[in-house]
């Protein structure tokens, strides 16, 4: 129940605080008083979008404050989104000078989407211009859903649904990598065909192209390693003859002089090391031959290598690697995305058998209620002045499945006897349209938990028995939930557990909108002005009398 709100430096309102209670809560008031800037504030709660232009002092922001008594089956709303829960809950926005706002629960800031959340479940706001809503799809499957008790199974549906969206969504995404995976794979199938082929893990190509330089200079090697051991190792005026004959005298000299000890040691070291080189060169001079063969599987080689360096835009044989390891990887990955997609097919067919399964009790509960929806609705609308109209709804099998099962709906109506019932968009005219709006909201408030409704002068173009029945058509809906009505039909106002009017006064020279309470003397002089007009007259207070009971 929407039990205060309070209102500061919005529009022609400097400063605006009103309690309500339950049941009926009627406002009146003259035309350009300031109803409809209350019911933009309270727009704010609901978490439409906030505008600078209304801030009434520029320098100061704008504040917009509900509080409401709940109940516990708020409880889990509050615990999933980390607020505090309270019995009595306060909503505020606020508009900043800047231009920017701000939402609070309980003052605990918040997202508008967390706040439309909660204050969705709270309030609902209807005009005489939204009427339009009636003619969607999701307005007419709410009011057969309300009377057919779908709640839960609706909630469970539109969960799965979702699932199921989003699952579909996958499996285009999962195509469409594949599609364009199957396009790349024959040539990702040749480059990695080209890597492999080489072994690249076993390749070292340093060891590659000096075996190759060596195998490309054989000759050359060969011919001069010879001349080099050729002249350590002639007889006469071989270097090992000259370097033998040098440490043995450089031996005996040491032994008379201890001063060319180190010498004769450091030759003789290098005479070893000179000896271990001329073995060296020896046995490289044997490994050392024309092997064509060789030669060309080097070649060969060392010119794929070389090939794939440039096609790869690489210098590195590691990076050579690298690249074949993530394009047998992309390969994978194709194989892989097969078996995603065959998985994602398989859950989308398991959400399939359990949307149908809940599109079948939803269905099955919906033409159980439409006629006693018909019932409900025709009784209401007789009341309320057509006497003569007729309504239905029709559900008919959808080849897909919707937000709200696998059937489609269109609420029909006619207003005469002897024409056909025709969708309600091209058969309802403006004059009938309020009236057919408030049965269907009396039919969901019976059923829905909503705690409060605001209904903005939905009783316009209506008079006489008619605005009688209207009012004890909202009197009634009160019963079961707080129903806030802007009305100008004395009728109406005669019905409210609780009335109010909203003024408008010049304040130190500015015009200034504000509500106040109505006593029951105060009432009875409202609704005596709204028969008489400006002047009230003692016919009118009767009358009012009268209305009032």
């Amino acid at each position: 129940m929407l039990s205060r709100i309070y209102i500061k430096n919005f529009a022609l309102i400097d400063t605006l605080e009103v309690s309500l209670k339950n049941g009926l809560q009627v406002i009146t008031g003259e035309t350009g008083a300031g109803k409809s800037i209350i019911l933009g504030a309270l727009r704010l709660i609901l978490g439409e979008r906030a505008d600078v232009k209304s801030i009434a002092k520029a320098e100061e922001k704008s504040v917009v404050e509900t509080e409401f008594s709940l109940n516990n089956q708020f409880k889990k709303f509050f615990i999933e989104n980390d607020l505090d829960y309270e019995l009595q809950t306060i909503i505020r926005r606020e508009i900043l000078p800047s231009g920017k706002s701000r939402a609070f629960i309980n003052d605990v800031p918040v997202t508008l989407d967390i706040l439309k959340e909660l204050s969705s479940q709270l309030i609902d706001i209807h005009s005489q211009f939204e009427t339009s809503n009636l003619f969607t799809s999701e307005y007419q499957f709410k009011i057969i859903d309300g009377l057919s008790d779908n709640k839960k199974i609706i909630e469970e549906y539109q969960k799965e649904f979702s699932d199921f969206q989003s699952l579909k969504l996958l499996l285009k995404k999962l195509k469409t990598q594949l599609s364009e995976a199957n396009k790349e794979s024959d040539y990702k199938d040749f480059l990695l065909n080209e890597l492999e082929e080489l072994k690249l893990d076993d390749v070292d190509y340093e060891d590659v192209q000096n075996q190759l330089s060596i195998q490309e200079n054989a000759g050359m090697i060969s011919e001069n390693v010879g001349q080099i051991l050729s002249r350590f190792h002639q007889e006469e005026i071989g270097i090992l003859s000259f370097f033998h004959e040098a440490t043995h005298k450089l031996s005996k000299i040491s032994e008379v002089s201890t001063s060319f000890a180190e010498l004769d040691e450091r030759l003789e070291t290098s005479f070893v090391e000179l000896k271990d080189i001329i073995s060296e060169l020896e046995h490289a001079a044997e490994r050392v031959e024309i092997n064509p063969e060789n030669l060309v599987y080097l070649t060969d080689l060392n010119n794929k290598i070389n090939a794939l360096f440039l096609k790869h835009n690489v210098s590195d044989l590691n990076e050579l690697i690298e690249i074949r390891n993530t394009l047998a990887g992309d390969q994978k990955g194709a194989s892989d995305l097969e078996a995603q997609i065959e998985e994602t097919e398989e859950n989308i067919s398991l959400k399939e058998k359990t949307l149908q399964t809940l599109a079948a009790k939803l269905s099955k509960n919906r033409h159980k209620n439409v006629p006693v929806f018909i019932k409900k609705a025709e009784v209401l609308l007789k009341k309320l002045g057509l006497e003569k109209a007729k309504v239905d709804i029709e559900l008919q099998d959808a080849e897909e499945f919707n937000p709200f099962g696998k059937e489609n709906i269109q609420l029909l109506f006619q207003a005469n006897s002897g024409f056909p019932l025709k969708p309600i968009q091209t058969a309802i005219s403006g004059g009938e349209r309020s009236r057919v709006m408030l049965a269907v909201k009396k039919i969901i408030a019976e059923s829905d938990e909503l705690p409060t409704l605001i209904l903005d002068e939905i009783d316009t173009g209506v008079s006489g028995k008619v605005a009688e029945e209207i009012g004890n058509l909202m009197r009634e809906m009160s019963e079961d939930m707080q129903l806030i009505v802007i009305s100008h039909l004395a009728q109406v106002a005669a019905k409210g557990n609780d009335n109010y009017k909203v003024v408008k006064q010049d304040i130190s020279g500015k015009t200034q909108s504000t509500i106040i309470p109505l006593s029951n003397e105060e009432k009875l002089n409202e609704i005596a002005q709204l028969l008489s007009g400006s002047k009230i007259t003692e016919a009118a207070l009767a009358q009012a009398k009268e209305l009032i009971g």
